[in-house]
């Protein structure tokens, strides 16, 4: 394997490893970390965590990729501009679903903030998708990043070396999101600010 081959490669195990579902869910780990939520039963947070990962990121996933093989693209083809919608909707709409679910077994509105943020996330990237293309992948890392800000004011923590792994792991993803051709510089990093910024007003504002 040539070493072009082998850095293609390893751009499309990160794209995939770091997949933009996944906000709420390193979002709710956070919370049972670094704050009082720790001390709920691990009973509690492990259905927490997975209704999350169900609705964020296992049935989203599955979903679009049924839709993906339904029209036999492959993923470098549902990446244009045009073929991102319906993928938006299909996460939209699991995202809402979480939501729902959440406040009907009564689990902290804190906790659903997250999965709310995710939801703001995705459908202000579908909305501008409408009209240029941005990055979901760096959108899903920068509002990880706005929520850890918030959390790090409101439980008074430090979250420095956080920062510094999210921002590691935003670079290598930009970075392999440039190197597929899927996304511009700008792209990227409006992403990122997109996310960022979606995160902090909508933990907040809830």
């Amino acid at each position: 394997m040539t070493r072009e081959k082998q850095i293609i490669l390893a751009a499309r195990i990160v794209s995939i490893v770091f997949t933009p579902f996944y906000l709420p869910l390193v979002g709710l780990l956070v919370l049972f970390v670094l704050s009082y939520l720790n001390l709920y039963p691990w009973s509690f947070k492990l259905k927490v965590v997975a209704l999350v990962y169900l609705f964020t990121i296992l049935l989203p996933t599955f979903l679009i990729h049924l839709y993906r093989r339904y029209n036999g693209w492959t993923p470098i083809e549902l990446g244009r501009k045009e073929r991102r919608m319906v993928p938006y909707v299909i996460s939209i709409l699991c995202y809402m679903a979480c939501v729902y679910l959440m406040e009907q077994q009564h689990i902290p509105h804190f906790m659903a903030s997250i999965v709310i943020a995710g939801l703001v996330v995705q459908m202000v990237c579908a909305l501008i998708n409408m009209f240029w293309k941005i990055s979901t992948h760096t959108a899903g890392i920068g509002g990880i990043a706005g929520a850890l800000f918030v959390f790090a004011d409101v439980f008074a923590f430090n979250p420095v070396w956080w920062f510094c792994l999210l921002f590691l792991v935003a670079g290598l993803l930009g970075s392999s999101r440039m190197i597929l051709r899927q996304h511009t510089l700008l792209q990227v990093v409006t992403g990122f600010l997109v996310g960022f910024a979606c995160a902090v007003i909508a933990i907040l504002k809830l």
